[in-house]
C-alpha cells in the first residue's frame, strides 16, 4: 500500500475528507459512532492523523499557549503556588484544545524562545520588570496575560488580593496581642538576608511588594512599628540561609507575617531548632495554603489562595484577549480579575508571649 492519506480512509469508511478531518480535529461535529468507525479504520490503515504542522499553517494557529516563567523551568516546578496554578491553568485550556508551552523570561543557551516558539498567545506569570521574553511577544503583537504583575498597557491581567492578605495576617496576630510584628519577605535586588532599609517601592516584585505593603499599613494602623526583613528570593536555600539569620538576632520579634508557606516552613523549623517553641514563643503565619502549610509541626496559619479559580479567570481572560485580537465580537475592554484570598487560622498562631 502506498502512502496513507485523510483520503484514503474516507474512501475505507465511505465518507468525505472532511468528515475525516473533522474526526480528528473538531470530534463535536461527529456522532461517538461514526467518529469511533473512521477512527478504527484510520488505525488498522495505519494513519495517525493529519499532519499538525500543515493543520497549523492552514488554520493560521498552533493551538498552543506560551507561559513566561521569571524562574527557570526547574525552580518553578519546585515552587508549589506555581505548581498548582499551571495545573489549574492547563486544565482550564485543555477543553479549548490548547496546549501550554512554558517559556524562560530570559533566553537559554543563547536562544530567545518567545522569538521563535510557535504560540498563539501567552501567559506572563510573576515576572519582576523588563524580560526578553515579554519584549519578544510583544514585538509579535500576540495576546498576552499577566499574571501576578502589573501589566502592560491594554493587556488584560490577573492578580490575588495580597495586600488585603497582608492586612488579614496583621490584623490576626494584633487580635492575638502581639505588639513587636515582623514581615518576612524577598527582593530579587538584595545581594544578601536583612532588615529592610530602602522604601518598599523600591522592591521590583509585584507580589512582595504588595502582601508586605498591606501587612506594614495594618500595622501602622493598629499603632505599632513594623519591621521588614529581606531574604533574596523565594528558593529554599536563601529562605534558609534568610530565617536563620533573623533568629539570630538580639530582637526577634514575636509574630512573623511570611511571603510564603515555604518562608514560613522554614521558620517554624528554625524555631523549633534553636529551642523556641511555636506558636508559644513565636507566631507565624504563611502565604498561599500550599501543601507546605500542612508539612510542618504546627501546621501553619496562612492565607489561601483558590488555585482553581485564579487558572479559571487567567483562562478565561486569555480567551477573550485572543477573541479580540482576531476582531470577534463579544470580549470587552482588557481589564484585572482581583482573585480574593482568605484566612485559614491553624495552630502555628497563638497569643503574645508575656
Amino acid at each position: 500500500m502506498g502512502r496513507v492519506t485523510l483520503q484514503t480512509v474516507a474512501d475505507a469508511v465511505g465518507v468525505s475528507r472532511m468528515t475525516v478531518s473533522n474526526a480528528f480535529s473538531r470530534p463535536d461535529q461527529l456522532s461517538a459512532t461514526l467518529r469511533a468507525r473512521i477512527l478504527d479504520a484510520a488505525a488498522d490503515l495505519g494513519y495517525a492523523g493529519p499532519d499538525p504542522t500543515a493543520r497549523a499553517l492552514a488554520r493560521r494557529s498552533t493551538g498552543a499557549v506560551g507561559v513566561v516563567l521569571t524562574d527557570s523551568l526547574g525552580e518553578a516546578f519546585r515552587d508549589p503556588a506555581a505548581s498548582a496554578f499551571f495545573g489549574a491553568l492547563a486544565e482550564e485550556l485543555a477543553p479549548a484544545g490548547l496546549t501550554v508551552s512554558l517559556i524562560p523570561a530570559q533566553g537559554v543557551g543563547g536562544h530567545l524562545h518567545a522569538r521563535d516558539l510557535p504560540v498563539d498567545a501567552a501567559i506572563v506569570y510573576a515576572c519582576a520588570g523588563e524580560t526578553e521574553a515579554v519584549d519578544w511577544l510583544a514585538r509579535r503583537r500576540l495576546p498576552l496575560v499577566f499574571v501576578d504583575q502589573t501589566p502592560l498597557p491594554g493587556s488584560p491581567g490577573v492578580v490575588l488580593d495580597d495586600a488585603g492578605g497582608g492586612r488579614l495576617a496583621a490584623e490576626h496576630l494584633v487580635a492575638l496581642g502581639h505588639r513587636d510584628v515582623a514581615v518576612l519577605t524577598m527582593d530579587p535586588t538584595r545581594t544578601s538576608p536583612g532588615w529592610r532599609t530602602a522604601p518598599l517601592a523600591a522592591n521590583p516584585n509585584h507580589v512582595a511588594r504588595e502582601r508586605t505593603g498591606g501587612a506594614v499599613a495594618a500595622l501602622e494602623a493598629a499603632g505599632l512599628t513594623p519591621r521588614v526583613y529581606d531574604v533574596v528570593d523565594n528558593h529554599t536555600g536563601d529562605v534558609e540561609a534568610g530565617v536563620h539569620d533573623l533568629l539570630a538576632g538580639a530582637d526577634v520579634p514575636t509574630g512573623v507575617i511570611c511571603f510564603s508557606d515555604l518562608m514560613g516552613a522554614s521558620l517554624v523549623r528554625a524555631a523549633q531548632a534553636t529551642g523556641r517553641s511555636v506558636p508559644r514563643d513565636l507566631s507565624v503565619v504563611g502565604f498561599d495554603d500550599s501543601f507546605l502549610a500542612r508539612s510542618v509541626t504546627p501546621p501553619l496559619t496562612t492565607l489561601r489562595q483558590d488555585f482553581v479559580a485564579k487558572g479559571r479567570a487567567a483562562a478565561r481572560a486569555l480567551a477573550d484577549a485572543m477573541a479580540r485580537a482576531r476582531g470577534d465580537d463579544g470580549p470587552g475592554a482588557p481589564r484585572t480579575v482581583v482573585v480574593p484570598v482568605e484566612l485559614v487560622v491553624r495552630e502555628s498562631t497563638g497569643p503574645a508571649p508575656r
